[in-house]
């Protein structure tokens, strides 16, 4: 007996809706799935607050999403908030525009379960694997970075650090100058270092899986799609080489030469050089060479859990 559900994941850059049902072995078969990139953090790393501009933007997609639940007939809804939300002193502000809207308060959720949440919704689709895989989930605001065994998680930590964040303290000229892009790899170094001590200390991992907008875009400009297209994306595994030429290309191109790649999103178009380099970086660091690419995420395990 399937039962229907929502799962809502609302970002420092985008919010989410994935409508589905759940069958009887516990996996979801889409209904519907959006994305708006309402841009919830921007500035907050510089101000500490949600704008009231951020926030009336979040407002409009919400009310959007929540029609289409009550029009689908949906029986149970969960919507998780991070990285911005978390950080943000008017958080309460936030709270309260989605109680308004939605009709239940946004579980704002640690970064700890954050990153568990997006194991689950990742590897629930992806192919046997016989070894531990470090699974990295690259948002606006911060990364997870979780390993783990089949469904089983070992080991997790979020960190700040994401597209956003990075293009707001670093990259300020379009395109970026090189000296930026070397202030914003100094800081991701050092961040990502601190979180691979904590999620794969010993380097136990041997399948690096990466999730989430900035990783599938990367996949879908190096296999040079015409069009976006999840089920191409979906289980695309890229090289260490693939995934540096793919960041030099797009840190060589400004604002609208990236908004005239195909498959870039417009709302990632200024903030996606941030996000290649966090994923580049960290494909440097764990010294795995290649990544897989998954189009399933915190979202999918949101919903799962609803």
């Amino acid at each position: 007996m399937t039962r229907r559900v929502a799962g809502i994941d609302c970002g420092t850059n985008s919010i989410r809706l994935l409508i589905a049902d759940i069958d009887d072995d516990g996996r979801l078969h889409d209904i519907v799935r959006r994305m708006e990139v309402v841009r919830l953090g921007e500035g907050v790393d510089r101000t500490g607050r949600l704008s009231d501009a951020a926030l009336e933007r979040t407002r409009a997609a919400l009310a959007d999403y929540t029609a289409q639940i009550r029009e689908h007939g949906v029986e149970a809804v969960r919507m998780v908030a991070t990285s911005a939300s978390r950080d943000a002193e008017n958080a309460a502000d936030f709270k309260s525009m989605v109680e308004s809207v939605l009709g239940q308060d946004p579980e704002v959720i640690s970064g700890d379960e954050e990153a568990r949440l997006s194991f689950t919704g990742a590897v629930a689709t992806l192919p046997v694997h016989d070894g531990q895989r470090l699974l990295i989930d690259i948002g606006g605001g911060s990364t997870e970075f979780v390993r783990g065994t089949g469904a089983e998680v070992a080991a997790a930590i979020s960190v700040n650090v994401g597209c956003v964040r990075m293009t707001e303290r670093h990259l300020r000229s379009d395109p970026p100058h090189a000296d930026e892009i070397a202030e914003a790899v100094t800081d991701i170094t050092g961040i990502a270092d601190g979180a691979l001590a904590v999620a794969d200390a010993d380097r136990e991992a041997t399948e690096l899986v990466a999730v989430a907008g900035t990783a599938t875009t990367i996949a879908a400009i190096a296999l040079g799609l015409k069009a976006y297209d999840p089920e191409a994306i979906d289980g695309t595994r890229l090289s260490y080489a693939e995934v540096v030429q793919v960041t030099a290309d797009l840190a060589a191109a400004n604002h609208e030469e990236r908004l005239a790649i195909p498959v870039m999103h417009p709302g990632r178009a200024d903030v996606i050089v941030g996000g290649a380099l966090v994923l580049r970086t960290i494909m440097e660091r764990s010294g795995i060479a290649s990544v897989l690419i998954s189009e399933h995420d915190i979202l999918d395990g949101i919903a799962l859990s609803a």
